[in-house]
C-alpha cells in the first residue's frame, strides 16, 4: 500500500472538516459584516451595480467599514519583507478566518509577496499560490521554512565572501566597491548552489533576505539613499538622486545587514509559529506559473481563493524589480508580465483567470478577490471584474470596502476618495455554485 502524502491527508481532513462543520458560509459572513463595529464604526450597506456581458445589469450588496485597521495589533515579523503593491496581512486572515476551517486549501493566483501564502499557513490552512514572477517563490517559501538565527550565522561564516566575479560597473551608483563586492560573493555562491542542486532552506532563507536588502533609504540595506525597498530605480535615476543629494554610497557590510534582518523576521517565530509552518511547508504548492494553467493543483481542491491582482498598469512590476532579478540570475525583460493598460484588456487576461478558478475550487468553495478605484477613482474594478466572474459560473455573494482613511460617504460607493490611487480595499465575494 502507497503511504498517503501529508497533502492528501489534509485534504482529506479538510473535506471531512467541510461536511461536519461547514457554517452556512455566506449569510454568516453577511451578518458580521453588518454587526461589524471593532473600531467604533457602524457597517454602511450599500448596493454595487455591474454590467453584464449579455447587457443585464446584476446589483450586489455591498459593505463599508474599517474591517481592519493600522491600529490592529502588528502582523507576524515574517511578513516584514518589501513587495510593491501588496495587501495588508489582516485582509487574508478576515477571510480564511470566516471562510474556512483548519486542514483546508487557500489558494493565491497572484501570489506577490506571498502574504495569503504566509497567512493560511500560519493559520493551519494548506498553502497554494502561482506567480509568473520567479521572484515571487523566492520570496515566499523560505518563510516557510525560516531557519534559526544560529543556521543563518553559520552559513554566512562558511560563505568566501572574497569569491567574487566583477560586478556591472553601474552598480557602483548605489554600492560602495566592497559592498557590491560581497553581493557578488553571494550572488556567486547562491548560483553555484543552485548549480549543484545544494540549495538548501537555509541558502534560500539568506536570499531571500539579500533580495530584500539589496535597495533602500536607510542603513539597514546595501545601497546608498534611494527609494524604498519594493522598487528599485534605474542607474540614470540615482545618479540623479546621487547629484541632488550630494552622495556618494558608504560601506554597508552585507552579512552584517542580512543578520539583523533575519533576527527582525523571526522576531515573531517561536515554537507555536514552527509547528504551524512545518506542515504547510510540505504540503504547499507553489508554482511559477500564469494564473490561468496551473495543472498541479487538483481539481475541486481548493476551499478559497484570496487574491489581489495587477491593477491595469498601474504598478510596473519588470521596472520595479530589475536589480532583484540580476542578482538570482534572470533576466528581468524575459519574465511574461501581465501589464494591460485598457480595462477591456484586464478584464479579458481576469477572465480567463476565473476559468481556472472555478475549475480548482471546490463546490461552495470561495473567492476574495481584492481590487480598488485606479486612475484617481475613476475606474472602480469591482464593477468590472463582477461580469468576469459570473462569465466563469461563480456567483457574486457580496462587495466588501474596507475603508480605513474616509468617512464622509459622498457617493454611492460610501467612500470620499481625495488622493490619487487606490484609497479603499474593495473586495469581491464570489461563490461556486
Amino acid at each position: 500500500m502507497i503511504a498517503a502524502t501529508p497533502f492528501e491527508e489534509n485534504l482529506e481532513f479538510a473535506f471531512r472538516l467541510q461536511d461536519e462543520v461547514r457554517p452556512r458560509a455566506e449569510a454568516s459572513l453577511s451578518e458580521s459584516l453588518i454587526a461589524f463595529k471593532d473600531f467604533g464604526k457602524a457597517t454602511q450597506v450599500i448596493e454595487t451595480v455591474a454590467a453584464l456581458a449579455n447587457g443585464a445589469r446584476m446589483s450586489v450588496p455591498t459593505y463599508v467599514n474599517e474591517f481592519w485597521t493600522a491600529r490592529q495589533r502588528a502582523a507576524n515579523s515574517l511578513h516584514e519583507v518589501s513587495y510593491r503593491a501588496c495587501f495588508k496581512p489582516q485582509l487574508p486572515r478576515f477571510f480564511i478566518q470566516r471562510l474556512t476551517t483548519p486542514g483546508e486549501m487557500v489558494h493565491d493566483p497572484f501570489m506577490g509577496r506571498g502574504t495569503t501564502i504566509l497567512e493560511a499557513a500560519l493559520l493551519g490552512r494548506i498553502p497554494c499560490g502561482c506567480d509568473i514572477n520567479p521572484l515571487s517563490i523566492c520570496l515566499t517559501r523560505p518563510r516557510l521554512e525560516p531557519p534559526t538565527i544560529g543556521e543563518v550565522e553559520a552559513r554566512l561564516t562558511a560563505i568566501d565572501w572574497s569569491n567574487a566575479d566583477a560586478g556591472p560597473e553601474e552598480l557602483l551608483v548605489f554600492y560602495h566597491p566592497e559592498t557590491l563586492r560581497e553581493i557578488c560573493a553571494l550572488k556567486k555562491h547562491l548560483l553555484r548552489r543552485k548549480a549543484d542542486m545544494r540549495l538548501d532552506a537555509v541558502d534560500r532563507w539568506i536570499e531571500m533576505v539579500a533580495l530584500n536588502r539589496l535597495t533602500g533609504h536607510s542603513p539597514g540595506f546595501f545601497s546608498v539613499y534611494t527609494m524604498p525597498p519594493n522598487q528599485a530605480v534605474t542607474v540614470h535615476a540615482q545618479r540623479k538622486i546621487n547629484a541632488r543629494r550630494a552622495q556618494k554610497p558608504p560601506r554597508r557590510h552585507v552579512a552584517v545587514l542580512i543578520r539583523k534582518k533575519t533576527r527582525q523576521l523571526l522576531a515573531d517565530c517561536g515554537a507555536n509559529e514552527r509547528a504551524a509552518l512545518a506542515p504547510a511547508a510540505r504540503s504547499a504548492i507553489l508554482l511559477t506559473a500564469p494564473a490561468n494553467t496551473t495543472p498541479e493543483i487538483a481539481s475541486g481542491a481548493v476551499s478559497l481563493v484570496v487574491t489581489s491582482p495587477p491593477f491595469l498598469d498601474v504598478v510596473n512590476y519588470a521596472s520595479d524589480n530589475w536589480l532583484r532579478c540580476w542578482f538570482i540570475g534572470i533576466e528581468a525583460a524575459g519574465v511574461a508580465l501581465t501589464i494591460p493598460k485598457k480595462l477591456e484588456e484586464w478584464q479579458s487576461v481576469m477572465s480567463a483567470a476565473f476559468v481556472e478558478l472555478f475549475r480548482v475550487l471546490r463546490p461552495g468553495g470561495h473567492v476574495a478577490f481584492e481590487v480598488g478605484e485606479v486612475r484617481s477613482g475613476r475606474i472602480k474594478l469591482e464593477e468590472a471584474v463582477i461580469p468576469c466572474g459570473v462569465k466563469a459560473g461563480l456567483e457574486p455573494v457580496l462587495v466588501l470596502i474596507n475603508d480605513q482613511k474616509f468617512t464622509k460617504t459622498a457617493n454611492c460607493w460610501g467612500v470620499d476618495n481625495n488622493d490619487k490611487g487606490t484609497n479603499t480595499n474593495r473586495v469581491v465575494v464570489f461563490r461556486k455554485p
